[in-house]
């Protein structure tokens, strides 16, 4: 299986309201539920107003379309970091899966994974 460094630093953080979510933006997340509305972005695109802020993450996603009947792929890539005591940000688009790990353990996730047979873009 590929997966693909995502080349930007990433925020994960909550705001008030969309109005200030840059949407012309070429890379971002929202989830919104009853409780709160989360964006992911690229560091320099976090809105200047935030309810809460987390910098200093890095991701990869897993290359290609996955098929819903697959499963099991984020919770193996989830287990193997989690057995090296890296923490994981998941998101999840319609495609595909992306991992968020903080950044002093980017290059580090990215080697064990290589380890267990993932191959890395």
């Amino acid at each position: 299986m590929e997966l693909k460094r995502i080349p930007h630093r990433l925020t994960v953080c909550k705001v008030a309201d969309v109005s200030v979510i840059d949407m012309n933006a070429d890379f971002y997340f929202i989830g919104k539920t009853d409780e709160e509305l989360s964006l992911v972005c690229r560091t320099e695109d976090t809105p200047a107003e935030t309810i809460e802020r987390d910098d200093g993450w890095r991701g990869f996603r897993i290359q290609g379309v996955l098929d819903f009947s697959l499963i099991g792929i984020l919770s193996k890539l989830s287990g193997i970091l989690a057995e090296h005591k890296i923490g994981i940000f998941a998101v999840s688009t319609y495609n595909t899966d992306y991992i968020l790990v903080k950044e002093d353990n980017f290059e580090n996730a990215l080697s064990i994974l290589k380890s267990e047979g993932y191959s890395v873009l």
